[in-house]
């Protein structure tokens, strides 16, 4: 008796053959292929500027590839816009949501593609379909909520909740917990866990690999625009997925507590708009590095502005050696030697459209100049020193920032502070969006700094981010300063009780 056939294994519901792709003077991608199938969650991962974000935008219509073939149930197809890759069910949640605020959710979820009842809009069936989608992924609210009202994690379902609702069965997510509470990227949790089990493909891409060997059930790695390997799930973990996204072992070392002198900067009884009723009261040695940790909502960013006077505080003093900082005015900040690098770099942090090298002095052409006229130079000098300290890729004064990766871009921001020589560094989620080789550089930055007696005040919410680096802690809730660690008293348990309110 013959042995039966064996079974033809079903086609991949997306796959990727060969793909390429090149800007001025950047090879993105060369030769990549991956595949994915229905129910699998694939994590993409790699260091910023491996090609990650330019595959996800010619999988969803945004770029088209110089060469390659991109399949769908086993078909060639061609994605050269938008509508074509959502025709064939594939939806890109960027990691910047891209929803208008001033509409509500239920406009969100079917703009540009409204229901019509003739030639008429048909707004009842809107809001049934939308309560539909919405409860697909246990996001309650009302269609007719303003999608302003929502914090970033429920923006983030709703993304999802529009995906589904527009017939979705391959869904990209680029970075999607980098801005979400613990709750809420439990939720998102749940949610792809449910989608993976209706059959629907996901593409997930995350610098946090905690996330990845929690939900991957494989891991495609990139490096230099070229695939570098592939884990199966049984082999996911942190080394495996280190080594193949840079090549090598990262050497992990802890920093030893360090600050010394009289306190560099002082802060004094401010209360911001936000928790007006809340005082805050610290101060900040010089070479000391202090992390400023806390749940979403507790304050800390706001406490960094309103000490940089980007917003003006209700009350309050700040010092930086000595010398009071005029509330609400950025220039005197920078002029007493303060300098801050925001959390949202892409609109605060550089300036998209300028080339690196004039991002990078921007800040300081005054000190440049001679009698109004800058000294080119001088400028350009500063500027190649900047990009080989910080490592910037590509290394070209000219490249325009918007080209760059998100850790490279980051990387620019740090360096227009630095040609300023600041005695207090301002860090907001200094790491954010960034792989962890760049991670590690920035690291071993933020202690060069420290060790050459710049005061560093850092805002992270990744936990393992402020034991490691913080020589001490300041834990916040609801507006102000629960408790203060020592370093020897850092550890998840003790941050988690103070920001929940325990004393």
């Amino acid at each position: 008796m013959n042995p039966p056939a064996p079974v033809a294994a079903a086609s991949p519901l997306l796959e990727v053959r060969n793909v390429s792709k090149s800007f001025p003077g950047v090879r993105a991608l060369r030769g990549v292929s991956l595949s994915l199938q229905a129910g699998e969650v694939l994590a993409v991962i790699g260091e910023n500027g491996a090609g990650k974000s330019t595959l996800m935008k010619i999988l969803a219509g945004v770029q088209s590839a110089d060469s390659g073939e991109i399949l769908v149930d086993g078909r060639t197809v061609t994605l050269d816009n938008v509508r074509a890759a959502q025709s064939l069910g594939i939806a890109l949640i960027h990691q910047e949501l891209c929803l208008a605020d001033n509409l509500d959710v239920g406009s969100n979820l079917f703009l540009g593609r409204e229901p019509h009842r003739g030639i008429f809009l048909n707004p009842a069936r809107q809001r049934r379909e939308a309560t539909a989608a919405l409860a697909r992924v246990g996001l309650d609210c009302r269609p007719e909520t303003p999608i302003a009202s929502l914090s970033l994690g429920r923006q983030q379902l709703v993304e999802i909740a529009r995906a589904l609702s527009s017939g979705a069965r391959v869904i990209i997510m680029d970075e999607p917990t980098s801005s979400l509470s613990q709750g809420e990227t439990d939720r998102l949790y749940t949610v792809v866990r449910e989608l993976k089990s209706r059959g629907v493909g996901i593409i997930y891409i995350s610098h946090r690999l905690g996330e990845v060997t929690a939900l991957a059930d494989r891991v495609t790695v990139l490096r230099d625009g070229r695939n570098a390997g592939e884990l199966q799930r049984h082999e996911i973990n942190h080394e495996a997925m280190v080594r193949l996204m840079v090549g090598r072992d990262l050497v992990r070392h802890h920093r030893q507590a360090s600050g010394h002198g009289e306190p560099v900067l002082q802060v004094r009884g401010l209360r911001t708009e936000t928790h007006p009723t809340r005082q805050v009261d610290f101060e900040v040695l010089p070479g000391e590095i202090i992390g400023i940790a806390g749940l979403v909502g507790a304050g800390r960013t706001e406490v960094l502005r309103a000490i940089f006077g980007i917003d003006r505080p209700l009350a309050g003093d700040v010092r930086v050696g000595g010398v009071t900082v005029k509330p609400g005015s950025p220039t005197d900040a920078i002029a007493c030697g303060l300098g801050l690098v925001p959390e949202d770099r892409k609109h605060q942090g550089v300036f998209l459209e300028m080339a690196v090298g004039a991002n990078t002095t921007l800040a300081s052409l005054g000190r440049r100049s001679r009698w109004g006229l800058i000294r080119r130079k001088t400028e350009r000098a500063l500027a190649t020193e900047l990009v080989r300290r910080l490592d910037v890729r590509p290394p070209a004064l000219d490249q325009t920032a918007q080209f760059l990766s998100g850790g490279n871009q980051q990387k620019v921001v740090l360096a227009k502070w630095l040609a300023l020589d600041p005695r207090v560094l301002l860090l907001d989620e200094p790491t954010r969006g960034v792989d962890v080789g760049a991670k590690q550089e920035i690291y071993r930055l933020m202690e060069d700094l420290a060790g050459r007696g710049v005061a560093i005040l850092f805002v992270s919410s990744e936990l393992e981010e402020v034991l490691r680096m913080s020589d001490r802690a300041l834990v916040m809730h609801e507006g102000r300063i629960g408790g203060e660690l020592a370093r020897e008293a850092l550890s998840e348990e003790a941050v988690m009780h103070l920001a929940t309110g325990g004393s």
